[in-house]
């Protein structure tokens, strides 16, 4: 939706498409009148057989600052790397450490790449990190955090890919502005 808007603010022409089909984790594909668009990530562009290498450089650099970064390519060519920021909350540095300062440990489960989610857990204070996470294994990874035994897992989530996490966990914090799935699956909605 970012994406979309940024380029309608700038007055890029937008075709209509056709065939859409989302990639879960990795970005989505559709077809316009002369060829197909991609947009994703390295993954789903590798997996397409288009080459990013020239691009991959640029993409790295936005990474270490903390933005997500998306290809996009046409009719099989990369054209360009988007940067995607996620900015922290406020107070979510603080929140962070009060909760560190209670004993609890905080984990970082995201399908972001691992030089972006590293960035991000380094500015909010979090430690350990689980990065690059397919939406079908947080659940899975999910189990894994439970399995500690007498470990309590909570999970704040807010998009589409977090609906079985959130419900798999001990407790499952839905954020309020998230998807109506996420919401639906959460034990708590602030």
């Amino acid at each position: 939706e970012a994406i979309v808007n940024e380029a309608k603010a700038r007055g890029l022409a937008l075709p209509p498409v056709s065939a859409f089909h989302a990639v879960p984790g990795q970005g989505v594909i559709a077809r316009a009148a002369d060829g197909r668009i991609f947009l994703g990530t390295q993954r789903l562009m590798d997996a397409q057989g288009i080459a990013v290498d020239a691009l991959v450089p640029r993409a790295r650099a936005l990474a270490e600052q903390g933005k997500s970064t998306v290809y996009v390519a046409f009719r099989g060519q990369a054209l360009a790397v988007i940067a995607v920021a996620d900015v922290l909350k406020p107070g979510a540095r603080e929140v962070v450490a009060a909760l560190t300062a209670r004993g609890l440990e905080e984990v970082m489960l995201t399908g972001d790449g691992r030089l972006t989610a590293q960035a991000i857990a380094r500015e909010a204070g979090i430690t350990r990190v689980l990065a690059e996470v397919l939406p079908d294994r947080k659940a899975a990874e999910i189990a894994t955090l439970r399995a500690g035994g007498s470990r309590l897992v909570a999970m704040v989530g807010d998009g589409i890919n977090d609906a079985r996490p959130l419900a798999q966990a001990h407790g499952g914090l839905a954020m309020g502005s998230g998807t109506d799935v996420a919401i639906q699956a959460g034990d708590v909605t602030p």
